[in-house]
């Protein structure tokens, strides 16, 4: 089946020839970019777009990425949109609509002819309001058009030899936070912060949820006795703490995507 999509995916990425690459750096983007520049097509440019609720390292990612492949990267910097300051239920689309326009701008200025995308078909499948504004603004998504899911590209990214297949996924730090909250950067540097801790610490995949002055980790189930018993707990804590947290707490449902879309959901 994956051979089938596959070429699917060749075919759509020939026919487009010309296109911007929206590039944050995680497995779905990289795949795509790696795919279109493994087709030696000319017109490609991945374009990394940095605004300050971007985990600083995704944009790391992104630059080595880029590098090590030797495939033509821009990074555009922009400020923190206002329209979503208050981070509304809607934050997702409003987001969307101002990032891409500003790539679908970039994209014509530079001469290309389109602006991709990395949804996949399983984003399909989950509270995705931003991908209404993808289609409002005519941006492509050859991954959802191929079919291939967030398993395919796994497994293809592997087969292609990129060393980051299995890296956990990774959404924009306004996640963190409930929705109807005002925002500033302290809050998202704070979480910035301390989800790289917990990485370092190994802990991959791990989000940190603010509700106020009480961080809430989400993790795999895995990681528990880890993080209860293990020796780093209160070094974790003790870091918490000096980032601004006055709670650290650890949720026992363990991570899922979208988890204050639950709460959205019951209200």
């Amino acid at each position: 089946m994956n051979n089938v999509k596959s070429e699917k995916l060749d075919s759509i990425l020939r026919d487009l020839n010309s296109f911007v690459v929206a590039f944050s750096g995680g497995v779905d983007s990289s795949f795509l970019l790696h795919r279109a520049a493994s087709l030696n097509l000319k017109n490609v440019l991945g374009v990394t777009i940095r605004t300050p609720y971007i985990p600083v390292r995704e944009i790391k990612d992104a630059v080595a990425f880029t590098s090590t492949h030797g495939i033509k990267h821009s990074i555009i910097n922009l400020p923190f949109p206002e329209t979503i300051r208050d981070n509304p239920p809607e934050r997702c689309y409003l987001c969307k609509k101002a990032l891409f326009t500003e790539l679908v701008s970039f994209a014509g200025k530079n001469g290309y002819g389109f602006v991709v995308d990395g949804t996949n078909a399983d984003d399909t499948r989950d509270y995705r309001p931003g991908l209404r504004a993808l289609a409002e603004l005519s941006v492509r998504s050859p991954l959802l058009e191929a079919g291939l899911t967030k398993s395919d590209i796994r497994e293809m990214s592997h087969e292609s030899g990129l060393p980051d297949w299995d890296k956990p996924a990774m959404a924009c730090l306004l996640t963190r936070i409930p929705y109807n909250t005002t925002i500033n950067e302290q809050m998202i540097n704070m979480i910035d912060e301390a989800e790289s801790f917990l990485l370092m610490k190994g802990f991959p995949g791990t989000r940190v949820r603010m509700h106020g002055d009480l961080a809430r980790i989400e993790c795999p189930p895995a990681y528990f006795a880890l993080l209860i018993h293990s020796p780093e707990r209160e070094l974790i804590t003790d870091y918490f703490k000096k980032l601004g947290f006055r709670y650290v707490s650890l949720d026992l449902e363990g991570y899922r995507t979208g988890s204050f879309n639950e709460l959205k959901t019951r209200l």
